[in-house]
């Protein structure tokens, strides 16, 4: 009884800066608190993280003035672009902060976060020159990102392992970098140059 009054106070406060309509209908709100206890719980599945976020959203839009429910809607959705940039979904994690940012305009993580998300679309001819021979993945990650889903290529060698990242360029064509055993041994800018820099013992 003590958890439910408690759960009806936190939707009350939740409501009070937020729409009328959210504040007519508790026991949505109340729907939605629920998600998002089962969602924080430690060991919480994925399923669970993604119900309270659609759940969430799907409030969003009946009531679009409830400012609490929109700040933390958009809390959800900066971390899951972060997360999407992270696997090289850029183009996703693009849409992810535009959608932010037609609310919000000045979200300084959705503007910070669709600057880099776009910087890593495409590499310039300038990023590919500041390879390095020896260079780990992370660091190349660090430096153009991550490829994007599919644009990776692994092959197993008895001695070795030889792995080939792709990535799209600023004025078309198709980069490529390479790596044996997690390290950065060779990189081509097209099919026909070898990036300089990478050709220095």
């Amino acid at each position: 009884m003590r958890r439910v009054l408690i759960l009806i106070t936190l939707a009350a406060v939740s409501c009070s800066g937020g729409s009328r309509g959210a504040a007519d209908n508790p026991s949505e709100w109340l729907h939605v608190l629920r998600h998002k206890q089962a969602a924080s719980a430690p060991n919480a599945p994925p399923q669970a993280k993604q119900v309270y976020a659609d759940t969430l959203g799907a409030f969003v839009l009946r009531h679009p003035t409830h400012s609490r429910a929109r700040e933390v809607y958009q809390h959800i959705q900066i971390d899951f672009a972060r997360e999407l940039a992270s696997l090289g979904r850029y183009q996703d994690a693009v849409r992810i902060y535009r959608a932010v940012l037609v609310h919000d305009p000045k979200n300084v993580a959705a503007l910070r976060g669709l600057s880099d998300a776009v910087d890593h679309l495409a590499v310039s001819h300038e990023k590919l020159m500041a390879l390095e021979k020896g260079m780990s993945q992370r660091d190349v990650a660090n430096l153009l990102g991550k490829p994007i889903p599919g644009w990776q290529v692994r092959n197993e060698r008895p001695d070795t392992t030889i792995e080939s990242w792709y990535y799209r360029r600023t004025d078309g064509g198709v980069a490529g970098v390479y790596f044996r055993d997690g390290v950065l041994f060779a990189a081509e800018e097209n099919s026909q140059a070898k990036l300089a820099p990478l050709m220095k013992q």
